[in-house]
C-alpha cells in the first residue's frame, strides 16, 4: 500500500524547470566580489542564431551578445572551469537590468545563471568522477559508474 501511495504522489508532482540559454563565452571571464563580499562571476556570452530554409538547411544569422553572471561558489567554479572561446549550457533566469555608461542610461537584460557545464555537443572533456571531498557524503561508500568496453572507446562529438 505504501509503495502505490508514493508512485501515485510521484506522478502527480510537476517537474521544476527553469530557463536555459547556451552560446559560448565572448570575453575573458571576470571574478569580482558583489558590496557584500560574495564572489562574482560575470562575461559577455554570445548566442548563435540560426534560420531553416525551404531546402530544410539552416543559414547561421547574426550572433547577439549578452551579459551573464553567477554569485558565491558557483561563481568561483565557473571562473575556475570557464575561459574565452569555451561553449556552456546554463540554467537560471533572465532578469532586466538598468545603469550608466558613459552618460547615456543602457536598459538591457542579463542572464542570471545558477547552473553552468561545458556543452557536450560542442566540446571534447573527460568527466572525473572521482568524489569531491565534503560533509555528508561517505567517499568509502561511492562507487564510480562502470562504462562497457564500447562507451569508453566512443568517439566525442563535435558541431
Amino acid at each position: 500500500m505504501q509503495l502505490a501511495a508514493q508512485v501515485q504522489e510521484d506522478a502527480i508532482m510537476a517537474i521544476h524547470t527553469q530557463e536555459s540559454l547556451s552560446g559560448f563565452i565572448a570575453s575573458e571571464p571576470l571574478l569580482t566580489e558583489t558590496a557584500k563580499g560574495d564572489a562574482r562571476f560575470f562575461a559577455r556570452i554570445g548566442k548563435e542564431h540560426f534560420r531553416r530554409e525551404e531546402d530544410g538547411s539552416f543559414t547561421q544569422t547574426e550572433t547577439t551578445y549578452h551579459h551573464l553572471v553567477m554569485f558565491g561558489r558557483s561563481a568561483e567554479h565557473a571562473h575556475a572551469n570557464f575561459a574565452q572561446g569555451d561553449n556552456f549550457v546554463a540554467e537560471g533566469y533572465t532578469r532586466p537590468v538598468n545603469y550608466e555608461r558613459n552618460g547615456q542610461a543602457i536598459e538591457g537584460e542579463e542572464f542570471i545563471a545558477k547552473k553552468i557545464g561545458h556543452d557536450a555537443a560542442r566540446t571534447r572533456y573527460e568527466v572525473d568522477r572521482t568524489p569531491r571531498n565534503s560533509a555528508g557524503r561517505d567517499a568509502a561508500a561511492y562507487e564510480s559508474p562502470r562504462r562497457t568496453n564500447a562507451a569508453a572507446q566512443a568517439t566525442p562529438v563535435s558541431m
